[in-house]
């Protein structure tokens, strides 16, 4: 029994040295590692300075030179220098045709390369002006087309197409005077309820094309006192060429 007293005690003062030890060497470890992160003296991360943003402003400025063509809201799109709203005797995409026939530019914000849209506060009268603002960032400055519809027509429009900024200085301006558009989607009837205008108040945009179907300069309307008995328009709605002055003033 003492023999077996004394190796039980031999045995637990060995294990009790042998757990000091690994303490120890842990302890080690973390001292370590604690001194490994004190010396790290690698320099912190630049931080990053994102790119300064800067926009230009430009004013557009639009006048009705007809004697009775109310214009739909102006429409401008700034956009990349390969966009054409239209092509003169190429057949009308279904953005414009919505706006020659009804006056609705919704669908050209989505048109590929179109950047940003514009509409103006509401229908410009004959004889009246009015001015839009448009402020873009520097990298998407490139082409604006106006557009509007002439209500008192089936499918006339005017405007100006893929005009190039760039090369506007900041207080420097340019004026054009822009012609009268038939889309070739709507046959100029001049019928009670075929146009949006208040001279008729009828039917606006409608999807199904029974013209020539390819944008051309507009012949005019005919009205009922020229011969085209069916017409509810007058001498009045006629309308010469150019029929809208716009001007582009680049103010910041």
């Amino acid at each position: 029994m003492r023999y077996l007293t004394n190796t039980s005690k031999k045995h637990s003062h060995k294990y009790s040295h042998k757990h000091s030890l690994t303490a120890a060497a842990l302890i080690a470890v973390i001292g370590l590692t604690g001194c490994s992160d004190d010396d790290d003296d690698s320099p912190a991360p630049e931080p990053v300075t994102p790119p300064v943003v800067v926009m230009q402003t430009y004013t557009v400025t639009v006048t009705n030179l007809t004697a009775n063509q109310p214009m739909s809201p102006i429409a401008i799109a700034s956009h990349s220098a390969d966009v054409m709203l239209w092509q003169a005797g190429e057949a009308a995409n279904v953005a414009l045709e919505k706006i020659a026939e009804g006056g609705d530019a919704a669908d050209v914000a989505a048109i590929d390369g179109v950047n940003s849209t514009v509409s103006g506060a509401g229908i410009l009268m004959p004889g009246m002006s009015e001015t839009i603002t448009v402020t873009l960032d520097e990298a998407d400055v490139a082409n604006l087309t106006v557009a509007t519809m002439l209500v008192n027509t089936n499918d006339a429009f005017t405007g100006l197409n893929s005009y190039d900024i760039t090369m506007l200085a900041v207080d420097e301006s340019v004026s054009m005077r822009g012609m009268v558009y038939d889309a070739g989607t709507e046959a100029n009837s001049e019928a009670k309820g075929t146009m949006p205008g208040p001279a008729d108040g009828g039917e606006g945009y409608n999807s199904e094309r029974d013209d020539v179907d390819f944008v051309h300069i507009h012949p005019g309307v005919i009205t009922m006192y020229d011969g085209l008995m069916d017409s509810v328009l007058t001498p009045s709605h006629r309308f010469d060429n150019p029929a809208v002055a716009i001007s582009i003033s680049r103010t910041e």
